[in-house]
């Protein structure tokens, strides 16, 4: 994913004058290219993430349309004040692209490790959320943020499902049907392909979504509107819970349980590859099963 987002972000700034990329060392030699082509759109600021995210704002200020990047503790859970500050406060915006996801960065330990960052985001405006399942979802969803001037959180991510699907706006897509009795599990991004594993031959209804803020309220309400006490599963790849209160608001008027899936809050204190922190916080096949077998019953 990081590799397509840095070619399609070379290609927009070629494309799009209004587009500018401010870097904080990360990635700063695969934008190499681009800063010789665009010296006065391509900054980097070097470790400086506060910065980044204050220069992106004086830079909407003047009329671009700028992207910041980095490692996803560092571009929101460091910077969040400049995102409170410099971007909403001011009545600008950006696009802000993260790499390392949750955990993806777990060998150089808790530092490179992100779980927070939605919730975080949550709590700013109104924000555009996109987490894309596959490399292919990423140029048509920064092509679609960098289009517009609200706030966008792009978050890229080394998990990927084997399949990509296109673009629908944010609509959830969904890919099994089960009964009018059964559950409906919501995947987010790259958390598709371990669900779609775990619910083997379960009656459940199977939605995905790459892009998760704003949440397809109408999408969920059609899928749950026909039945008694709807069963609701989230499958999210940061931390559990993140989109419990959308689905509580989207659901006020209709009988619902809901068991919301994703990263533990226990910090672990380990280190591991990426499919060792899934197996420890449950979002592994094997864990997903196990506990949306036993929330169904």
């Amino acid at each position: 994913m990081r590799e397509t987002f840095v070619d399609t972000a070379t290609t927009l700034l070629a494309e799009r004058p209004r587009t500018a990329v401010v870097l904080a060392d990360i990635s700063a030699s695969a934008f190499a290219p681009a800063a010789r082509a665009h010296p006065d759109r391509v900054l980097n600021v070097g470790i400086r993430e506060q910065l980044m995210i204050g220069v992106a704002g004086g830079l909407a200020l003047t009329g671009l349309r700028p992207i910041v990047h980095s490692y996803a503790t560092f571009a929101v859970d460091r910077a969040y004040e400049q995102l409170k500050l410099d971007l909403d406060h001011q009545g600008v915006s950006a696009v802000v692209v993260s790499v390392g996801a949750s955990y993806d960065g777990s060998s150089m330990g808790r530092t490179h490790m992100s779980p927070g960052d939605v919730a975080l985001v949550d709590t700013l405006g109104d924000w555009t959320v996109h987490v894309p399942g596959h490399p292919d979802e990423v140029p048509p969803l920064l092509r679609a943020a960098v289009g517009h001037d609200d706030p966008v959180y792009l978050r890229l991510s080394t998990q990927a499902n084997d399949h990509a699907y296109e673009h629908d706006g944010g609509r959830l897509r969904v890919l099994q049907r089960g009964s009018a009795q059964g559950a409906v599990v919501v995947a987010v991004g790259p958390m598709l392909d371990p669900t779609m594993r775990a619910v083997a031959g379960l009656d459940v209804t199977v939605a995905y979504t790459n892009t998760p803020r704003p949440f397809d309220a109408a999408g969920l309400r059609a899928l749950t509107g026909t039945r008694g006490t709807a069963k609701i599963v989230l499958v999210e790849p940061y931390l559990a819970g993140t989109s419990s209160a959308l689905v509580g608001q989207v659901l006020v008027d209709v009988s619902h349980r809901l068991l919301a899936l994703g990263v533990g809050r226990t910090d672990l204190r380990r280190y591991g590859s990426p499919a060792d922190h899934a197996r420890w916080h449950g979002l592994d096949p094997t864990g997903l099963r196990a506990s949306i077998s036993g929330f169904l019953g």
